[in-house]
């Protein structure tokens, strides 16, 4: 007696209709007609979107502390040896920066950028592009026709807050890859085993590179318990969970082998790191707090893209009652209220966010469409009623957004925000002596180390006062370091960090570059606070004064109307009164003005501005400014300027707020 078993069907990924730029249903799947028109559609919305986000790739936005941090623990990888360039204590799992450096030491990304987050930014476009292919299949295996796919891809490389995030060295966006890789895997139907091993190791790789996409796992089970075949979904959910966990413990596993799992004395623990995430971390505040991290950070999501933010969200809750896109609305949403639970939001979170939004965005526009053409009789009106509104909503949408993202864009393809940091790194590079010390934003840590001065010196200014190895070799504080360059970064949390409070509050700008929160100036710390001697010094006023009336007599001296009170005053540095006697005997001085430095408590001026030299035609540009810069460069000793520069004023000459005070003869009482 033969018995047959009637078998359930499984859950299978529906059938995209025949509209919309051709689908599934009007060429055979898997055929190299359908494998071009496939191409045919994808390649134009991804190659757009690759453009505009390689485009000015160095020039905006400017470099952050954060993505100095990750480029700096991978260039460590391939440069030191070391997994970072400080001691690694199991704040995020390292195979994130691990694929930077195997990226930029496999292509010689590092030699190819002058800039080292440049080349790790090259290594964001490179995921970028392989999370838009996958995004674009991904919307194909939910049952959407190609044109959607194509929007989808398009939203997800083209939105302001896409393009921002996008090129930023952020261990999100290559995360972001594996999530969408092992999202299409967990989709499967065909050897289904090896599908869902693939994507357990895919969605274990994502969350290692970024420990957040752990947030999508209850989306991956979904598909994968929906999906399985009946008879064996025990047998092949088993396997992946089990390929999941493996790799997941690889981490202890690789922090059992340092001996660094449990706290102990005078070393760093993978507990310790995983308390400070999840529990100890400061939170960011209040959405309704104007100073709260959180506030700031939704801000800036908002004045990047509030098109996309509101339409992704709408277009979510409309998506709760479309059954393929159900379970990407929930998840959408579900993310969007995880951000308010009262911890802390990091910055990139967005990212996480970003392919789900454009899946439902692109999705629902097609449902719309389909409502609107419905021909079936049931709930016809509705329907239709129901898919132009829809369809109204996201024309607005499209209206609204296309002079946001024009005007957006056009800042990412043009503005070079990243000048000011350039041109400090230069100023530090020409201008401070070769063994100097200094408190420097991380995201110029690799390019001064580049540029000669030692590892040790050059000092992340996090580090200074959390890192035991770094407090050591400055046991005097703020004293032991020479200058301080701040970014926004470290003007946004100074009373965070005691000893990078103390170096500014104790310093002057000696050069400032940008301006608003692309500023970047670099401070001269006075770490014997001269400038505070000097402010009580009579006798110094006394000898500046009368070396001032005796320049003003010098026929070879042009000051200013404005500035000649000046010189008498006692307030001009005397290396500047000594150096222009010097300078007056080659040839005629035509002084542009004379600067105190921003911070100098003694309020003496120590900038000095010489719009031409040798003869009056010889201006700014000419070789009179060349001889005294090359005069000023020439100085050695006391008299040796911090630096000497060209701008468009003249040749600008800056000397350090620690005065000799036994340059000029002192009057007698």
């Amino acid at each position: 007696m033969t018995s047959t078993l009637e078998r359930t069907p499984t859950a299978s990924a529906p059938v995209p209709p025949a509209n919309a730029g051709g689908t599934a249903a009007t060429l055979p799947r898997g055929s190299w007609r359908a494998r071009l028109t496939d191409l045919a559609w994808l390649l134009p919305a991804l190659a757009i979107g690759m453009v505009v986000n390689a485009i000015n790739l160095g020039g905006s936005p400017q470099r952050i502390d954060d993505e100095g941090t990750y480029t700096a623990q991978a260039w460590a990888i391939g440069n030191l040896g070391e997994l970072t360039h400080y001691t690694y204590w199991y704040d995020h799992p390292p195979l994130g920066w691990i694929q930077i450096a195997g990226y930029a030491g496999l292509t010689g990304a590092w030699d190819r950028h002058d800039v080292a987050v440049v080349a790790a930014r090259e290594a964001m476009l490179v995921a970028t592009a392989i999370a838009g292919i996958l995004l674009w299949f991904l919307v194909r295996r939910i049952g959407f026709a190609r044109l959607t796919a194509s929007v989808a891809t398009a939203l997800f490389l083209l939105s302001p807050l896409a393009v921002q995030f996008h090129r930023q060295v952020y261990l999100d966006n290559i995360a972001t890859a594996w999530l969408l890789g092992a999202l299409l895997l967990a989709m499967s139907r065909r050897k289904q085993l090896l599908g869902y091993i693939g994507a357990a190791g895919a969605f274990g790789i994502a969350v290692l590179t970024k420990e957040t996409y752990l947030l999508a796992l209850p989306l991956i089970a979904w598909f994968m318990w929906r999906g399985a075949d009946r008879t064996t979904r025990r047998y092949t959910l088993s396997v992946a969970s089990a390929v999941l966990v493996l790799i997941g413990l690889t981490y202890v596993a690789f922090a059992l082998v340092k001996g660094e799992v449990a706290p102990g004395a005078g070393r760093v623990s993978l507990f310790e790191g995983l308390a400070f995430q999840l529990a100890s971390r400061e939170g960011s505040g209040s959405l309704f707090d104007p100073d709260s991290l959180m506030s700031r950070t939704v801000g800036m999501w908002w004045q990047l893209d509030s098109v996309l933010i509101i339409a992704a969200l709408a277009a979510a809750v409309a998506a709760l009652f479309v059954r393929r896109l159900r379970p990407w609305a929930i998840t959408l949403l579900a993310l969007t209220a995880f951000m308010f639970r009262g911890g802390y939001l990091p910055v990139p979170y967005v990212i996480m966010l970003l392919p789900f939004a454009a899946i439902v965005v692109a999705g629902i526009g097609q449902v719309a469409v389909e409502r609107v053409r419905a021909r079936t009789t049931r709930h016809r009106l509705l329907s239709r009623v129901g898919g132009a509104g829809v369809a109204a909503g996201l024309v607005i949408a499209l209206v609204a957004g296309a002079p946001l993202w024009t005007a957006q864009l056009r800042g990412f393809l043009l503005a070079d925000l990243d000048r000011p940091l350039r041109d400090a790194e230069t100023w530090m590079a020409e201008n401070a002596a070769a063994d100097s010390r200094m408190l420097v934003d991380d995201a110029m840590w690799v390019d001064l180390v580049d540029e000669g001065f030692t590892r040790e010196n050059v000092v992340w200014y996090y580090k200074a006062d959390t890192d035991s190895d770094v407090q050591a070799l400055a046991p005097d504080g703020w004293r032991d370091y020479d200058y301080v360059v701040t970014t926004d970064s470290m003007r946004t949390f100074p009373t965070e960090f005691p000893t990078v409070s103390q170096a500014i509050e104790n310093s002057v700008v000696v050069a400032s570059f940008g301006e608003g929160a692309q500023q970047v100036d670099v401070r001269f710390i006075d770490s014997e606070q001269s400038g505070l001697a000097q402010a009580s010094d009579d006798g110094l006023y006394a000898a500046r004064s009368i070396a001032g009336q005796q320049l003003l007599q010098n026929p070879a001296v042009g000051v200013p109307a404005e500035e000649q009170d000046l010189l008498t005053s006692g307030v001009v540095d005397g290396r500047i009164l000594l150096t222009l006697g010097q300078l007056a005997a080659i040839g005629r001085i035509d002084i542009a003005d004379i600067v105190q430095l921003d911070g100098d408590p003694s309020g003496v001026h120590r900038q000095l501005v010489i719009s031409a030299f040798a003869g009056e035609d010889a201006r700014a540009d000419g070789p009179g400014s060349d001889a005294a810069l090359r005069f000023y460069e020439s100085l050695t000793g006391q008299l040796a300027p911090l630096s000497a520069v060209r701008s468009d004023a003249g040749v600008v000459i800056t000397f350090s707020p620690v005065e000799p005070v036994n340059l000029l003869p002192r009057p007698a009482a």
